[in-house]
C-alpha cells in the first residue's frame, strides 16, 4: 500500500483551441511513446484533500498504466487537512524525498506551496476551485511554460448553468444561499453575476474556521438567507456533504453542487465534470512526463465530459416534480 507522508507536509474552452491542444498532446504522446522507457524506479507524490478519494483514484489510474507500488514506483500519498500553514512544510518534504513528479489534486494553496518549494520537479494539477492561468501559475493553456501542467475545470463558466438548472427544477425559488470558504473564493463573483442575469437574488455566506456550523448558517428563515442553496467547491464541503445535505433538507432547501457525490448523498442535483476523467487526463500526463515529456510542452487540458445527476428521492421529500426537460437531460437519476 502507498505510504502516507505526514500532515506537515477558470467549460467552455474554445472548440478550435481545444482541438489544437488535443492535436499537440497526441503529437507529444507519439514522440514520447517511441522512446524506450527507463528501467529505474520512479517516485510520485500525490497531494489531495483529506476525506476526498483523490489519492486512491490517482493510485488506481497509475496501476492501470503499469506503475506498481514497490516494483517500478514508490507513491507518497499526502492527504492535506485545512491547516494551510502546514502546506509549505509538506511540499518541502516531498521535494526532499526526490519526487520525479508531484500530482497536486488540491486547492490553490497547495499548488502555491508546491511552486514555492520547487521550480524543477514537474507539477501535474487537477484544478477545480481556482484558475491557474488567472493566478499566474502558467503562461497560457497551450504553452504552460514552466513546471506546472495538468487539467483545469473552468468551474466559473458553468455557474449560470447550474443556477438555471436549479431554477428549472424548483421554479418557486427566488433567493439562493451560496456557501463558500477560502477554497472557493474565485467562484463568488461568477455566481453573483449568473444569479443577476437569471433575476435570482443570491446571499453569499463565507464560512471560516472549520468545522462549520451549517445549522446556524441556515437557521435564518425570514427569507434573507435564501429558499435554496448551492455550495462552492471546497474539500471541506466535500467532506461534510452528507451533513450539508441533511441540514438543507431539514430546512426544505433545494440544492445543487458541482460534484456527483453531493447528489448521491441527498442534494437535489449536481452538474459538473466527471472527476474520474480529470484524473485519467492527469495520470496520462504523469506517464508522459516519466517517459521524457516536459511539463512546459504539455498543454493544460479542460474536461469535456459533464454530468447532470438528479436525486428523485430528495425531489419527492421536497414536494417537487422535476420537469421532464431536466430529467431527460440527466445522466443519472437516483431513485
Amino acid at each position: 500500500m502507498p505510504n502516507t507522508v505526514a500532515a506537515v507536509i477558470r467549460m467552455s474552452a474554445r472548440c478550435l483551441h481545444a482541438a489544437l491542444l488535443v492535436g499537440l498532446v497526441v503529437a507529444i504522446g507519439w514522440r514520447v511513446a517511441a522512446e524506450e522507457p527507463t528501467a529505474r524506479r520512479f517516485r510520485i507524490g500525490i497531494v489531495f484533500p483529506l476525506g476526498t478519494p483523490g489519492g486512491a483514484v490517482a493510485a488506481n489510474e497509475l496501476r492501470a498504466r503499469g506503475y506498481l507500488e514497490g516494483a517500478n514506483v514508490d507513491i507518497d500519498l499526502v492527504p492535506l487537512r485545512g491547516d494551510v500553514e502546514h502546506y509549505p512544510a509538506a511540499m518541502a518534504e516531498l521535494v526532499r524525498r526526490g519526487e520525479d513528479v508531484i500530482l497536486v489534486a488540491a486547492p490553490e494553496a497547495a499548488l502555491r506551496a508546491a511552486v514555492a518549494a520547487t521550480q524543477s520537479i514537474p507539477l501535474v494539477i487537477v484544478a477545480v476551485s481556482y484558475d491557474p492561468l488567472a493566478r499566474g501559475y502558467i503562461k497560457s493553456l497551450s504553452h504552460p511554460g514552466g513546471n506546472v501542467t495538468g487539467v483545469f475545470f473552468e468551474n466559473v463558466e458553468l455557474a449560470a448553468k447550474r443556477i438555471d438548472l436549479l431554477k428549472q427544477a424548483a421554479p418557486g425559488i427566488g433567493r439562493i444561499a451560496l456557501l463558500y470558504d477560502a477554497n472557493g473564493s474565485d467562484q463568488l463573483h461568477p455566481l453573483q453575476s449568473a444569479a443577476l442575469l437569471l433575476h435570482i437574488s443570491l446571499e453569499a455566506v463565507e464560512l471560516h474556521d472549520p468545522p462549520y456550523d451549517y445549522e446556524q448558517v441556515l437557521s435564518d428563515r425570514d427569507g434573507t438567507r435564501g429558499d435554496s442553496m448551492t455550495t462552492a467547491t471546497s474539500p471541506v464541503f466535500f467532506s461534510d456533504r452528507e451533513r450539508l445535505a441533511a441540514v438543507a433538507l431539514e430546512h426544505h432547501l433545494p440544492t445543487i453542487a458541482v460534484n456527483r457525490e453531493f447528489a448521491v448523498v441527498g442534494y437535489l442535483m449536481s452538474y459538473g465534470p466527471d472527476y474520474s476523467d480529470m484524473f485519467r487526463i492527469a495520470v496520462d500526463y504523469i506517464d508522459l512526463i516519466l517517459k521524457g515529456a516536459k511539463p512546459a510542452d504539455l498543454p493544460v487540458q479542460q474536461p469535456t465530459k459533464l454530468e447532470l445527476v438528479v436525486n428523485a428521492k430528495t425531489a419527492k421529500a421536497l414536494g417537487l416534480t422535476v420537469p421532464l426537460s431536466v430529467l431527460g437531460r440527466a445522466d443519472e437519476v437516483i431513485e
